[in-house]
């Protein structure tokens, strides 16, 4: 009976490790992963320095970063084109490309599929606009595995209930999450995520909800004490006088995330010498196409013809040049037999 058992032990165990699939190949053991306990997308990322560290190295640095928004794979190339060191993956922006409204209309499983577009298109750091997390703790952490996955450097959540309410809309209620029980879900995040780099940023939404600063500090205390990597503290203000008493009473306790949408004309020198971490231009890029969009087909449509339009807008070649079109016709060069 000992020797049968001994046998069985062993071919099981020669069996495992037939089956058992190598989690990233021989040729990076050793290596850092960015994301995953699966092989796909391991490595979408520069050598040597993961988007979520490069992420985090935004946000905890002492110079103001900006990040820019992008919303499909072609807005984020153009991005990094112009010079940005990061992305914001606009949930407003993505919603609207789609065709719905901020709201939680589109899926976070289709808000995955334009992220995962745009992580493919540039070699920036990526952070979400998560939303609420997409439901209770559940939702969240389970999200955070798929956005490891996809290359995402980090996640920003915002303290409201499910389905959220976009921030910038006027004359609607803003309800708040129970601050325990967000910062409970930031914790569970934290603790569902494989890459250490991996970066959550808690947004406070206290100056929007109206419930004033003190609020607002105690909201930003205990997710910062439940592990979030920054605070991003809203306001709709033009004039932001709340964002400035926050800012004072916070006392630098951590980085601080801010979105200048309504309060546009407020110089960024002056959220530098506070000590700001992080700018995010939240909205423009779609704001920009929808603009140019309407002003091109309104054209067409009255005049039945593009003259007058075509050194406005950007060339056919153009696309091809940022959809790197050339790679392409190299990769057909090296792999396709030639007649």
């Amino acid at each position: 009976m000992t020797s049968t058992t001994s046998t069985l032990r062993a071919l099981f165990s020669s069996a495992v490790k037939l089956q058992t699939p190598r989690l990233f190949p021989a040729s990076l053991q050793g290596a850092v992963p960015c994301i995953s306990h699966q092989q796909k997308r391991c490595y979408a990322v520069e050598p040597g320095v993961k988007k979520t560290t490069k992420l985090r190295q935004m946000l905890q640095s002492s110079e103001l970063e900006f990040i820019m928004e992008a919303h499909s794979g072609i807005s984020a190339c153009i991005a990094e084109e112009a010079g940005f060191k990061g992305i914001w993956g606009s949930g407003l922006s993505m919603a609207t490309q789609l065709g719905v409204r901020d709201s939680n209309e589109a899926s976070w499983t289709q808000v995955l599929e334009v992220l995962e577009f745009m992580n493919d298109a540039c070699s920036l750091p990526i952070l979400v606009d998560a939303d609420t997390g997409y439901g209770n703790f559940n939702n969240a952490r389970r999200l955070v595995r798929k956005l490891e996955d996809r290359g995402i450097a980090g996640a920003a959540v915002e303290d409201k209930l499910f389905p959220k309410t976009n921030s910038l809309l006027d004359g609607r209620a803003q309800p708040l999450a129970d601050v325990k029980e967000f910062a409970l879900k930031i914790q569970a995040m934290k603790e569902a995520q494989l890459d250490p780099d991996f970066n959550i940023v808690a947004r406070v939404e206290a100056l929007i909800a109206g419930w004033g600063v003190d609020e607002a500090l105690k909201r930003a205390d205990a997710y910062l004490e439940a592990g979030a990597t920054a605070i991003l503290m809203h306001s709709k203000l033009s004039e932001p006088k709340d964002i400035r008493a926050f800012l004072d009473a916070w006392q630098n306790k951590g980085p601080v995330v801010l979105v200048p949408t309504t309060y546009y004309k407020t110089p960024v020198d002056e959220w530098r010498q506070r000590q700001v971490s992080l700018i995010i231009w939240a909205n423009h890029s779609i704001r920009a196409s929808v603009k140019a969009m309407q002003d091109l087909t309104n054209h067409i449509f009255q005049h039945q013809s593009t003259v007058g339009v075509e050194d406005k807008i950007a060339t056919v070649k153009e696309l091809f040049r940022l959809t790197k079109d050339d790679e392409l016709k190299k990769a057909e060069d090296k792999y396709l037999p030639k007649a």
